[in-house]
């Protein structure tokens, strides 16, 4: 489904991810590691459309995404969760929820003949979402008035209102509390047991990595150094090295 081919981008002398490429299959999870600074977040970003790439191709069903901007990738089936939420801070809960129901329903907005019993069918996916990541009794909060870890789930809710095919979590659980964290590994497992999405993982805690993924790859230094089963990736010399440092690392074949 999502593939990427020989994906570069360079920022003046620096190049932030050199000639990376994988293929993501549906159904499967990957997650994506390496030390701060290995270019995990940057590689999100060209896949996603956040950045241009300098060379090098972002395939979506064997189409060449690599120029379209991030809004076409979403409408494409992209879906990106944020290591910082991305939200309508003075709108509710419900609303946030409600407007990308609405827009996975394209153009149902301008259909003013039905646009009332349109309303009610969105508020009511709305409400089901929120059941589902918790927050149905805050559906009136302001958003901007959330903490951290219900905006993140707040968050989840909205990239699942747009049913996309290729799900892309940054850090799902950066700044939640021990209690909030199964809520969203529950919704993860709940996304792979459907079979047909492809989910990529961006993840420090290697705990959640090693019981949700079936592939690990690992960047470092904006290369790609390793990729295959958990167990295998954990393992792997070239891997402690890339997160210990303790050696030069070079990619493992």
């Amino acid at each position: 489904m999502l593939a990427t081919r020989s994906l570069t981008v360079r920022f003046g002398g620096h190049v932030a991810v050199n000639d990376v490429s994988c293929t993501f299959a549906p159904g499967s999870l990957t997650a994506i590691v390496g030390p701060n600074g290995a270019g995990k977040t940057t590689y999100f970003n060209l896949i996603s459309g956040q950045l241009r790439a300098t060379s090098g191709q972002v395939l979506l069903d064997d189409e060449d995404i690599t120029h379209l901007p991030a809004p076409l990738r979403t409408q494409r089936g992209l879906g990106r969760a944020f290591q910082l939420t991305q939200l309508f801070p003075t709108l509710s809960v419900l609303e946030n929820v409600r407007l990308a129901v609405q827009a996975r329903r394209k153009g149902a907005a301008l259909h003013f003949t039905s646009i009332w019993s349109d309303h009610h069918d969105w508020t009511r996916q709305a409400e089901e979402l929120l059941a589902l990541v918790r927050l149905a009794d805050r559906r009136h909060v302001a958003a901007s008035s959330l903490p951290h870890g219900d905006q993140r789930k707040l968050e989840v809710a909205i990239l699942m209102a747009l049913e996309p095919r290729v799900y892309m979590f940054d850090e799902p659980t950066a700044g939640m509390s021990v209690d909030e964290v199964p809520v969203i590994l529950d919704l993860i497992r709940a996304l792979k047991a459907q079979k047909d999405k492809t989910i990529l993982l961006v993840e420090h805690k290697m705990d959640v990595v090693r019981e949700l993924s079936d592939r690990i790859i690992v960047l470092h230094n904006g290369q790609l150094v390793a990729d295959g089963e958990p167990a295998d990736v954990i393992a792997s010399p070239v891997v402690q090295q890339a997160y210990l440092g303790t050696a030069p690392v070079t990619e493992e074949a």
